[in-house]
């Protein structure tokens, strides 16, 4: 499997450069130069077959030989190794439950495949060292810091804006030690994205071998399509058309479903729920990317104003806008919205969500207020103990604390603070 840049001004690759590099040296986005259907029968006969043999069929053309088949294999295997439930709402809506993974998010799929992956190719030079340079709203830092705690020869260092994380989530980020270190940006979510592509392209760090584990890497963002192949494994024999909301800020979530339906998934829809960062349902309407500031919300993992991965999805369709919005919309909520949909969930369903699940729920009960004949699946993409205070508080419940954050909540937050991409760059070589 080759990889282009996006930006088309730099060579073709392989995915060890394009897992390695992050980000092509044009400043573009790596993108697979083909994606090849899998057959129909795959699809006919999904509901008796392994899910790690499902997972390894759908990522292994992106892989091509550059690892081999029984160590890609014990890779999926390693990476899809907890539960994704499918949680009945009512007769027509879906919860597929992302959060029951080592850091109660959806992005330990992403991380923990991409981290075993550059294990992988680390063992050709055990003296290299890495460094993984991340931007995280809010969960992508706990999955990585995860991921990719002990690997040898690599280091962290995680971006996350100051005061726009929750406190179990800078927890997660902030109090593992050994090779993860964390950094808070005096700003937003865009300012951190912005550090980490910037440094990708300093000449002056090329001694760390930086690359990213943002879902901008292609090694965190394709495996994300794992879930949607279990889910329709799991609902096939329902006979209905499937629609999927992901809530979404980056859109590298909802680009990798798009990725599954191009590999022939049978998705009719996908929904890419948003909160009040709606640059992507307003482009969508009004045919104008217009990037505006952007806002905090009770949802913080999805404030994001310039969604890097939305590059990706109008590839996926040739930037034919009439194709794209025949098979994909976007719909944003308010904070006063998303509580109004914990409350229905928790209320008419007796089920517990926090921001973003409930933004996805919203998008897909719109959808289907106009669709009788399909089903729809939302994607509850973190634990409601991630945002306890909000889901606390809004619900009038006390939540139990998983054992995995009830260990970290006594531990010291071990933090450094930068404001300006200098102040990022001398702690890098530091």
């Amino acid at each position: 499997m080759l990889y282009k840049s996006l930006n088309l001004q730099s060579p073709d690759v392989h995915f060890k450069k394009a897992l390695t590099d992050g980000l092509a040296s044009d400043k573009g986005l790596y993108f697979p130069k083909n994606i090849e259907r899998l057959p129909t029968s795959f699809f006919e006969q999904i509901e008796d077959l392994d899910d790690d043999y499902i997972c390894f069929k759908a990522i292994e053309q992106f892989i091509g030989d550059e690892i081999p088949e029984e160590i890609l294999k014990q890779i999926v295997k390693e990476t899809i190794n907890f539960e994704f439930p499918i949680i009945p709402i009512s007769s027509s809506i879906y919860s597929l439950e992302l959060f029951h993974g080592p850091t109660l998010a959806f992005k330990d799929v992403g991380a923990r495949f991409m981290s075993r992956c550059l294990a992988y190719f680390n063992r050709e030079q055990p003296s290299q060292k890495n460094t993984i340079l991340v931007a995280t709203s809010g969960d992508t830092g706990g999955a990585v810091a995860n991921g990719f705690l002990g690997v040898s020869g690599v280091n962290v260092v995680i971006l996350y804006p100051q005061n726009k994380v929750s406190d179990i989530q800078e927890r997660q980020l902030t109090t593992l030690g050994q090779n993860i270190k964390a950094v808070e940006v005096i700003g937003t979510f865009d300012d951190c994205q912005a550090m980490v592509k910037k440094a990708f392209l300093d000449e002056e760090l090329q001694n760390l071998n930086l690359t990213s584990a943002n879902s901008i890497n292609v090694a965190r963002w394709l495996p994300q399509m794992f879930y949607y192949f279990l889910t329709y494994k799991k609902l096939k024999k329902e006979n209905k058309p499937l629609i999927f909301s992901v809530p979404s800020g980056n859109f590298g979530n909802s680009c990798a479903g798009i990725v599954a339906k191009k590999l022939g998934l049978p998705i009719r829809h996908i929904i890419a729920a948003t909160n009040s960062n709606d640059t992507i349902p307003n482009y969508l309407e009004k045919g104008n990317f217009d990037v505006k500031p952007t806002i905090p919300t009770l949802s913080n993992a999805m404030d994001v104003s310039n969604p890097s991965n939305f590059v990706r999805i109008k590839t996926l369709y040739n930037d034919d806008l009439q194709h794209l919005k025949a098979e994909f919309s976007s719909c944003s909520y308010n904070d006063e919205e998303t509580v109004k949909g914990m409350k229905e969930l928790f209320e008419q369903f007796k089920y517990v969500s926090e921001p973003h699940g409930a933004i996805g729920y919203l998008g897909l009960k719109n959808y289907l207020s106009n669709d009788s004949t399909s089903i729809g699946v939302f994607l509850a993409t973190a634990h409601p103990v991630k945002f306890l205070d909000t889901v606390e508080k809004n619900l009038n419940i006390e939540l139990e604390i998983p054992s995995s954050i009830q260990s970290i909540l006594t531990l010291k937050k071990e933090k450094y603070t930068v404001k300006t991409y200098e102040e990022l760059k001398k702690f890098l070589n530091s």
